[in-house]
Order: C-alpha cells, then structure tokens, then sequence
C-alpha cells in the first residue's frame, strides 16, 4: 500500500504550479514558471520518498495555460530532459503518480466547446505523464460530469465522448465516484459500457450509494483495475469535518476512522491518496499507523 497527499507540501517553501495572468502571457515567463515549478516538484518528491509517502498527485498547473492556445513556447521540447529526470527518479523510487484536471473537464457537457476543451486539457496533462516515461498505471482522474436534468442521457453523452478519446488519454483515465451526482453504481455502468476503471472515494461513497457495504464497493471498484494495465486501484481517503456540511472534508486524520477503514481494507491491495487539508501532516501519521501494523517498511528515513 502506498500513502499520497495531492499537490501541495505545506512544509516545502515553494510551489510546483506558479503561474501568471493571462494578460501578462509570455514565452518568457512560461519558461521561468515551468522551471520553477519542475524544481519544486522535484523538492517535493524527494521529501515524500524520505518521508514513505509514495502516492503523488502533481498539480495540473506545472505548465501555466498548458492546453490554452495561448501558450505557443515549445514547453514539451525545451524540458524534456528534466521531465526525462523526474520519470528516472519516480521509477527508481516506485512512486505512484496522477492528475486531477480542474472541475472544468467535463466530458458530457452539451457544449461541444467544452467538451473540446476539456479534451485539451486531458491531452495536456496525460503528455508530461508520457515525457516522464511512465508507463499506463500514472491516471488521469476525473469526474462523470453534471447530470442536466437526464442522469441517462449524462451518462450516454459520456460514453460517447469517451469513444473519441487519443488512445493516450484513454489508456491513463479513470472515473471517481462523488457525492452528489454520480455514485459507484454510475461509475459501474461507464466501466461496463468502455472499461474505464472506478477509482473510489470512500468519502463520497458514504455520501452517496445504494446501500453497498463499504468493503464491497471497494472490492466492485478494484475488480474495475486490470493489474498489468492499470496497476492496484487508486482510491482517494477522507472523512466528514464536524460540525460542518454534509461532505467537507476533515481536516486533519481520525485515527480512529482511519484504523476502522483499514479494517474494511483487509488484504485488498490499494494506493491511498489522503484528501485531507493538512496534507502531508495527516499523511505521515497515516503511514506511521501503517508501519505500526507492518504494512510500509520501518526502514523509511524520516526527517
């Protein structure tokens, strides 16, 4: 099992997704921000392999406007040898790498502009996944989409999306389960019309379901991840804040839900992303309860 926090390490004094106005574009300051932001992804990595935090989700704003026809400097060409290194150092180390696209990638939006859009911007975060030289089990993570008022009709205008897709994208996709709109069942039925695998959020699955038992919807989901293809199942990990709306996230680790989640684990084998607000505060603890139960290696050097 490998434990991840998404994007941020609040105890690293830089940012990997700098970033500047659209109005003050240029080539320049694209090539100043993507260096600046690869070096610090770099910090961050090398922090989480000291620390036995495996599980990484990059930010999707390494390249600032990436997939805008705006950004016309030949990002992929100029830091392709950098790229080349951070693939080197996350094979070597056996991390495990994704993206989570912005809530614009909408795959079944009626608009066709913004389905082309959200292509885009797929094509554009699977391409550093492909200059990392990582291989099909580094995903793409995204949502079904909005329901507009026909929850059938949503999930056929996914599927037909989908079938349009670059190969690349396609080979890098998975479907999360969220807390409003789609459930796993949904999800079930997209990975049975195009084998998109679920990943699961045990969060929202608590939020929204039909009654599925949480160790059987995780078990339904990784049945979804082809081993050689696809690798274990990701899945993301939160509870509920208390005393707040339905759906926050906490934030920071119940050790108690934790220990009681991993109960509903048993021996079904998962890369865990913590979606909790201290990031890789709770994360550590997390792995520090896991090492107690001789799930991670008790070699890992902390710091």
């Amino acid at each position: 099992m490998r434990i991840g926090y998404p994007c941020v390490n609040e105890s690293i004094d830089c940012t990997s997704s700098s970033t500047f106005r659209l109005a003050s574009y240029s080539d320049e300051r694209v090539q100043t921000a993507v260096a600046g932001n690869l070096a610090c992804l770099r910090r961050i990595l090398e922090y989480n392999v000291a620390h036995e935090l495996r599980f990484f989700r990059i930010s999707s704003g390494i390249v600032p406007f990436g997939s805008h026809p705006v950004n016309v400097f030949p990002w992929q060409t100029h830091f392709a040898a950098e790229f080349r290194a951070l693939g080197d150092y996350i094979k070597a180390e056996q991390l495990r790498i994704s993206f989570h696209p912005d809530q614009f990638v909408v795959l079944n939006s009626p608009s066709a502009d913004i389905v082309q859009r959200s292509v885009a911007e797929l094509v554009y975060q699977g391409s550093m996944l492909d200059l990392m030289e990582l291989d099909s089990t580094a995903k793409l993570q995204i949502h079904a989409g909005g329901l507009y008022g026909d929850r059938e009709v949503a999930l056929e205008r996914f599927i037909a999306t989908y079938h349009t897709l670059p190969e690349a994208v396609k080979a890098r996709l998975v479907v999360e389960n969220d807390d409003r709109l789609f459930s796993l069942r949904d999800c079930l039925r997209l990975h049975e019309a195009v084998g998109v695998p679920i990943l699961f959020d045990n969060f929202h699955h608590e939020c929204l379901n039909h009654g599925e038992p949480m160790t059987e919807a995780l078990r339904l989901a990784a049945a979804t991840w082809h081993p050689e293809r696809d690798g274990v199942l990701m899945m993301d990990y939160s509870s509920q804040s208390v005393g707040e709306r339905k759906g926050k996230h906490t934030s920071s680790l119940d050790e108690a839900q934790f220990r009681a989640f991993l109960a509903d684990l048993g021996d079904l084998d998962v890369d865990m992303m913590l979606e909790i607000k201290d990031k890789e505060a709770s994360a550590n603890r997390a792995v520090a309860i896991l090492r107690e139960l001789g799930l991670v290696p008790v070699t890992a050097s902390i710091s």
